[in-house]
């Protein structure tokens, strides 16, 4: 099944999320559909708050750039009540975007290694490190988690300047090519 996009303004975005027990029913399915709405809308990653639900669940899936970076070909993950153990080397700044914010792309400054624990599908126990573009979009993801958005790292000057788009955003005013739900 295909989500809507909740975009900037809903509530639910800016809640902490809270861990997946082992008793919860459907992770297969939900895990099933937050790939379909993701690579539906285009998205690289997708956190559960972003299809409106307070879970501790993300997905990426880097495949599709494998072609230009080939160690990202089999680069699908799932992350599983996950939590940052450490942020470490040079911080980068790059240019992001988001599907809860859509037609906005802004510079931001992330560490470009991360160590993360999480589990898996078979709720089975991680604790990896991640370099480069996927520690950048762990980061982007594990934000969402804790009710960060990337916008939230721009500085107050932009912020301001930033203030018209995001209104529009939380009021529908935006031309997508995937369905959105726009806050009440």
């Amino acid at each position: 099944m295909i989500y809507p996009i909740t975009v900037y303004g809903d509530p639910v975005l800016r809640k902490i999320t809270t861990d997946i027990d082992q008793g919860f029913i459907g992770l297969e399915k939900l895990v099933e559909d937050m790939f379909e709405t993701m690579h539906n809308a285009e998205g690289v990653g997708l956190a559960a708050p972003q299809i409106g639900l307070t879970c501790r669940i993300f997905v990426i899936d880097l495949s599709a750039l494998g072609e230009d970076e080939p160690s990202l070909k089999d680069f699908k993950k799932v992350f599983i009540n996950p939590r940052i153990l450490e942020e470490d080397g040079e911080k980068v700044l790059m240019e992001e975007g988001c599907l809860s914010i859509p037609g906005l792309r802004e510079e931001v400054l992330r560490y470009d290694t991360v160590r993360i624990s999480y589990l898996d599908t078979d709720l089975k126990e991680h604790d990896e490190v991640f370099t480069g573009f996927p520690a950048r979009v762990i980061q982007h993801e594990y934000d969402h988690l804790e009710g960060v958005m990337f916008v939230d790292h721009c500085s107050p000057l932009k912020k301001r300047i930033l203030k018209g788009k995001l209104s529009d955003i939380t009021k529908g005013q935006v031309s997508t090519s995937y369905r959105i739900k726009v806050p009440k």
